[in-house]
Order: C-alpha cells, then sequence, then structure tokens
C-alpha cells in the first residue's frame, strides 16, 4: 500500500480508502466486518462514512453504516489503527434531525454525538460536511446549476461553523474537518476565513471524481495542490458504469443502479460510447478495466486517497489490487483522447 499525507496534520492514510456506503443495505454486518477484516490486512488504514449512510438513503438506513463500523471496533479493539472520516448531512433530508438539518453549531453538535455513539469511539480523526447549505452541483445537478446566495450570510455561516468545529477539536471529539462535494469558491473561502480567523483550516475536499467525471480538473485541482488540501475521490468507478457491466441496458441483479430508488443521471449514450472504449483500451492492454480507472485516479497529484466501494470481496480484491499496476505512457495518451472526444459527460 501507498501513504499520503492527509492535508498539513501530519496523518498518513492509505492511497487507497475503504469506501463504507453498503453496509446496512446492499451488505450485511457480516460482510462489512469481512471487507474491514481483509482492508486493513492489505495497508488499508483510511475509512470514510458519513451518518447518512447506508445507501440508497432511507430514514430505515440513516446511521447503519456507522452502527456496522462501531460493532466492529468494538469486537476488534483496533480503533487505533484506523484513520476514521464520517459527515453530517447537508439540508434536504426529512428525515435528520425532523427535516430541519442545516450545516450550524447545533446541527453539528447533534450530529457529532451521535456518530460518536453510533461509531462507538471517543474521536472522529476527519469529519466533513457532506454538501454545502447553499446546494452543490453534484449529484447531477450540474446542468442547472445556479449559485444564488447571501455572500455574507455564506460568511457569516462558514464562521459559525468554523467556531463550532474549533470547539469539538479542542474538546478532542474530532481531529480535524475536511469539504465535500464543494465548488472553487466555497473551497477558497473556507480556506481564506481560516487564515484569517486563526481557525482550523479545511484538510481534504471530497468530490466526484474519474475518467468520466473531471469536473475537479484543471481549477479545483490546483486549490487543492497549492494549499495542501488534498481529493478523497468519491465514486472513481462510476458507481460501477466504468466495469462496462450496464452497456446495452443491463442490470445485474443485486448491483447497485439495479437497486437504486432515485433517478440515475449517469447514463445516456455518450456515457456509453466512452465506457466502450476505456473498457476496450483495458482489453488491447490486457488490464482490468476497474483496475485501470482507479489506478488512473490515484496516480492524480492532487488526490490523497481513491475511496473504492464492493459489494462483495472478489471486487475488494482486485480494487485493493488496483495500487500496483502503473499506467504506460500509451495507455495514459488514450485516456487523454477518449476524453477529447467525451469532453463532460455528467
Amino acid at each position: 500500500m501507498q501513504y499520503r499525507k492527509l492535508g498539513r496534520t501530519g496523518l498518513d492514510i492509505s492511497a487507497i480508502g475503504l469506501g463504507t456506503m453498503t453496509w446496512g443495505m446492499q451488505n450485511t454486518q457480516e460482510e462489512g466486518f469481512a471487507q474491514m477484516d481483509y482492508a486493513l490486512e492489505r495497508g488499508v488504514n483510511f475509512f470514510d462514512t458519513a451518518e447518512m449512510y447506508a445507501i440508497p438513503p432511507s430514514s430505515d438506513s440513516f446511521g447503519s453504516t456507522e452502527t456496522i463500523i462501531g460493532n466492529w471496533f468494538a469486537s476488534r479493539g483496533n480503533r487505533d489503527k484506523v484513520v476514521l472520516a464520517s459527515k453530517i448531512s447537508g439540508p434536504g433530508l426529512s428525515w435528520v434531525r425532523d427535516g430541519k438539518n442545516v450545516i450550524d453549531k447545533n446541527n453539528i453538535t447533534l450530529a457529532v454525538e451521535s456518530s460518536l455513539h453510533r461509531l462507538q469511539t471517543d474521536y472522529i480523526d476527519l469529519y466533513q460536511l457532506h454538501w454545502p447549505n447553499r446546494g452543490s452541483y453534484h449529484f447531477g445537478q450540474v446542468w442547472n446549476y445556479a449559485p444564488q446566495s447571501d455572500r455574507q450570510a455564506q460568511e457569516d455561516n462558514f464562521l459559525e461553523v468554523l467556531h463550532t468545529l474549533q470547539g469539538l477539536i479542542t474538546d478532542g471529539k474530532i481531529r480535524h474537518f475536511g469539504l465535500s462535494n464543494e465548488t472553487a469558491w466555497g473551497m477558497s473561502k473556507w480556506l481564506e476565513l481560516a487564515r484569517h480567523n486563526n481557525l482550523p483550516r479545511p484538510v481534504s475536499i471530497q468530490n466526484e471524481y474519474s475518467l468520466l467525471c473531471r469536473r475537479f480538473e484543471p481549477d479545483m485541482s490546483e486549490i487543492a495542490l497549492q494549499e495542501d488540501c488534498g481529493l478523497l475521490a468519491w465514486s472513481p468507478l462510476s458507481r460501477g458504469i466504468l466495469s462496462g457491466k450496464y452497456l446495452n441496458g443491463a442490470r445485474p441483479e443485486g448491483a447497485r443502479l439495479t437497486i437504486e430508488t432515485r433517478p440515475e443521471h449517469r447514463k445516456g449514450t455518450a456515457i456509453d460510447a466512452a465506457v466502450e472504449r476505456y473498457v476496450a483500451v483495458a482489453k488491447r492492454y490486457e488490464i482490468d478495466a476497474c483496475q485501470m480507472a482507479l489506478a488512473f485516479v490515484t496516480s492524480q497529484p492532487f488526490v490523497s486517497s481513491t475511496l473504492i466501494g464492493a459489494t462483495n470481496m472478489t471486487q475488494l480484491e482486485s480494487n485493493i489490487d488496483s495500487i500496483t499496476l502503473k499506467l504506460t505512457i500509451e495507455i495514459k495518451e488514450e485516456i487523454a483522447k477518449i476524453r477529447r472526444d467525451y469532453p463532460m459527460l455528467y
């Protein structure tokens, strides 16, 4: 396994991070335990979760993934071996704190206490803001994203949140904080306010990034590099689409897109055409298509960790093995050509 610094914290996190959102819905607790055991054995020390998991989200599944992780910590007694990340939900989910959830002092305080209880731990290493109060262009909203907000109100909220996070750090309940599904303006503003007010700075940003979704380049990647606020790349396989298993309308039994209850925006003839070409490149060079896609993400200098997710051990083993794959110049050139032909897919 390779390890990289988490921002300026001094913490070393695995370049492959373990995503956990299927536990409690697609995966049982026993399967979650097996995945964590194996990942830790392979050197994966960075686990990412959220209060709203398991996915697909619902009032019934809310918090179940954190509960499974907490039960694993209690069973194994190995909390100190894991760099643990979790998140507070942004507004919009009716079952989160009676639908009154916004990211502010009151809700952060309640969310952290609840997560610590479910996780059966005294501290969370990285506490992330799942999506901004003002909305996000992620989750298929990019085509209509038109930010409109009161700048002063936003800055006042950011400062309230930063002071709240500072208090939680002082109390030892969290160690660091990160962003998620943020924009370039938001990322820059958080960093600016933290610097000018001597408050905790974000150490990472968790946004979607893959061969099919490269909006993080070029502007946000520059901020990430210059400010030591690296990307934790979620959905590096575009929900498994880059495997090619959904081509021609296929919906394998038990697969994520088969059971998903929400509308899927990652679809269309252009996406299928790009996937066919990426799969063909992998086949031509006799490498696994998923490993190629993961190795591409992990190789980017602005990526701190590539967050993998798996519903079975075969997938998990293969995904972790991607750390050993080095893409040749020829493969990178072919990837660049496909991107030019299909520059923005979703």
